[in-house]
């Protein structure tokens, strides 16, 4: 491992996206529905609700698992209310870390998913996972404590979905860069809760060294040293060496016989400059070639179980048009498990 790894890392500037809550108290203040009724069994609650467009539902949820207030967008069915006597299955989309991939607006932002589900039977659900959360439940040094990312979602959030949301029990999941660690991560640790997971250009396997160049636990640190720089990046899962344990129990490499049942989907590009990089002159993108890397292996560790896995390995870079391609062509193959 690389450590102190170039803070200008392409796909890293930034990432220090500062998650306020200034929008959500303007949204509550011009008319947004404090839904204090709506609880987890910890107590967590939906304390604001806004509407932007007619599809689309921005929660605030006050958790005791985080250090400040949980936010979440969904995208509602066309026949959806919260009085209807069904259920609807649940599409979950996680982020990746920095301003162009952070936050529970950023798959509406850079996608056109709001377009493609518009006439599918199903909730969307695109979560906040904080700007390096790692959508896991931070080690930090074996005492726990906030920021618990994991939690919120598949404990808190989820039932909250279920008691107040209409949200049934069919789900898939999907994520891009960080958030396809997690959507692989979460698939694997939670037996059955998922009937799909998709990764596009997830670092899926954590624990990959590489002697002379960046690896994953350098993402995890250089995530933490911008996205919150008062903190330690070994409070995520402690040191990859002396808590290999820890790092283990959350690598869906590891993890990979526990997604038997799951269909699962990986894709990732090259690290090349591809069809949607405008300066075709610019060098290669390390933190592309390195999910490649990774992603590879994790496809091969499936095969080698005798698990199915579809894959998608192409010429490009790490940014949003190439997930956006990828969700198009593999959403049809997600809501065909859930619906």
């Amino acid at each position: 491992m690389t450590r102190g790894v170039n803070m200008g890392l392409r796909g890293f500037a930034g990432v220090g996206f500062v998650l306020g809550v200034a929008g959500l108290t303007a949204s509550i203040a011009a008319g947004g529905a404090a839904r204090s009724s709506v609880l987890a069994d910890d107590g967590a609650a939906v304390v604001g609700e806004r509407r932007p467009r007619r599809r689309v539902l921005d929660l605030a949820i006050r958790s005791p698992v985080l250090a400040g207030t949980g936010r979440a967008r969904l995208l509602l069915p066309p026949a959806w209310s919260r009085d209807a006597a069904r259920r609807w299955p649940v599409l979950w989309l996680l982020h990746g870390a920095g301003p162009r991939r952070a936050g529970h607006t950023a798959w509406s932002d850079h996608t056109d998913i709001e377009e493609l589900t518009e006439d599918a039977d199903v909730i969307v659900v695109m979560p906040d996972g904080g700007p390096c959360g790692s959508y896991t439940d931070w080690w930090n040094r074996g005492g726990g404590g906030t920021p618990q990312w994991e939690t919120f979602h598949l404990r808190e959030l989820r039932q909250i979905l279920e008691r107040g949301y209409r949200a049934g029990p069919d789900r898939a999941v999907a994520g891009n860069a960080m958030g396809g660690l997690g959507a692989l991560s979460y698939a694997a640790r939670h037996r059955g809760l998922f009937r799909a997971a998709a990764s596009f250009s997830g670092p899926v396997h954590t624990l990959h060294r590489e002697p002379w160049g960046l690896d994953v636990a350098d993402l995890v640190e250089l995530g933490v040293a911008v996205g919150a720089p008062s903190l330690d990046w070994t409070d995520v899962w402690g040191d990859p060496v002396e808590q290999r344990v820890v790092w283990r129990q959350h690598n869906p490499y590891d993890l990979a016989d526990r997604l038997a049942g799951v269909r699962v989907h990986v894709s990732a590009g090259d690290g090349t400059p591809g069809p949607y990089d405008p300066r075709p002159g610019t060098g290669p993108d390390a933190l592309e070639a390195l999910v490649h890397t990774v992603s590879l292996e994790f496809a091969g560790k499936l095969r080698k179980l005798g698990l199915p896995v579809s894959t998608h390995f192409y010429r490009g870079t790490h940014g949003w048009p190439y997930w956006r391609r990828e969700l198009r062509a593999v959403l049809p193959a997600l809501l065909a498990e859930i619906t």
